[in-house]
């Protein structure tokens, strides 16, 4: 633990790569099912 810094940011790279490939298998998976674009509704929130 000697850097404590550098540990979380790679903690932080490792999850955020990780939420955003399961977003983008989530959003191949529904694609062919949803009439509107996903990217608006994700950013109204529904």
């Amino acid at each position: 633990m000697t850097k404590p810094s550098s540990y979380s940011t790679l903690t932080m790279v490792i999850y955020l790569i990780y939420s955003i490939s399961k977003w983008i298998s989530t959003y191949f998976e529904y694609l062919p099912n949803i009439g509107i674009p996903p990217i608006p509704a994700s950013l109204l929130g529904r």
